[in-house]
């Protein structure tokens, strides 16, 4: 399988992962009228296409090697193997939780609340399991990263005014950015130790385990949503072509940028705390997207344009700190 041995090459795949983490959502507003607990189904059949897909290809250069795909998943253990689905079934249900927590109580509220907190669990359980990088430079890099965030959020609230913000909106944050910090440290377990799962490996089990969850959670969430009207399966078929393309595409691009983190994350100089934080600047990716091309800040007021200025400077900062941690010491 491929891993590799240069850290530019690491940083790389870590960047990769941040534009795919960032950008994948753009599917959804090209799939303009879908609802998205029906993108949703298209979403995760991607994720476990493209996990497929690079899993018998990338991770699979030397197929008579003990490291290879298929010969790691049948000598990985029991362990590792819960390990892997777990992480995907907290990633789920975390990742269906802040799109509610969005719908409820807006970005201004849902971004700080449940990806700063997702940033500071995930970071932080991961440096415990295995640290590694500058911890000067990591934490100090993903303190700046939750500014900018911070000033994302307040930029989103001078140009959307009427915001209310709801006790369910809260929760919802609270319990999504939790589950999103908490998922990748069962990614790194399932990687350490004994008879452990390579990164194709745990990316392919990873997906059966957000596949697994997707049927009641999705389910429910269809037939008791946040918002809208309750939809049924047969919505579902009746979609166009285009429609399940779109969904499709966003998981696949979701699924590369998380299979780039986990091979990053597996390389000896990196480890899950660094490759994890700087795939977290997809939100600065999102934000870049919002801004120069859907145009979110469009007749913004001047402080909600200086806010944005300063959010880019400050994820910049940051994201520089995180990228340098695993090659600096002092």
């Amino acid at each position: 399988m491929y891993i590799p041995s240069l850290y530019p090459v690491a940083l790389f795949m870590m960047i990769v992962t941040m534009i795919c983490w960032g950008s994948w959502a753009n599917t959804q507003k090209l799939a303009k009228g879908w609802r998205f607990e029906l993108f949703y189904w298209d979403y995760v059949f991607g994720i476990v296409l493209i996990a497929l897909i690079l899993g018998f290809t990338m991770g699979n250069t030397d197929p008579a090697s003990p490291d290879s795909f298929i010969a790691n998943l049948r000598s990985a253990d029991g362990k590792h193997l819960l390990f892997a689905v777990l992480g995907g079934v907290v990633f789920n249900v975390a990742n269906i939780l802040i799109v509610a927590a969005i719908a409820v109580a807006g970005l201004a509220v849902a971004f700080p609340i449940g990806i700063g907190l997702a940033l500071v669990i995930g970071s932080v359980l991961n440096y415990i399991i295995l640290p590694k990088g500058n911890p000067l430079l990591l934490f100090g890099g993903i303190a700046l990263v939750i500014v900018a965030i911070v000033l994302d959020a307040l930029a989103y609230r001078r140009l959307v005014k009427d915001l209310s913000v709801s006790r369910k909106g809260i929760l919802l944050s609270l319990l999504g950015g939790t589950g999103m910090g908490l998922f990748y440290p069962f990614v790194a377990k399932a990687t350490t130790g004994e008879n452990h799962l390579g990164p194709y490996a745990v990316a392919f089990v990873f997906s059966l385990g957000v596949l697994a969850c997707t049927i009641p959670v999705n389910y429910l969430f269809m037939r008791k949503p946040i918002s809208g009207q309750p939809v049924a399966m047969r919505d579902y078929f009746r979609g166009s072509g285009a429609f399940h393309f779109w969904g499709l595409l966003g998981g696949i691009i979701w699924g590369i940028g998380m299979i780039s983190n986990f091979v990053a994350s597996y390389a000896q100089m990196v480890g899950p705390a660094a490759a994890y934080a700087l795939g977290q600047g997809a939100t600065m990716v999102s934000a870049i997207w919002g801004v120069f091309v859907w145009r979110e800040f469009a007749g913004a007021p001047p402080t909600a344009r200086r806010l944005i200025g300063l959010m880019f400077l400050f994820f910049l900062l940051g994201l520089s700190g995180v990228a340098m941690a695993p090659i600096v010491s002092f």
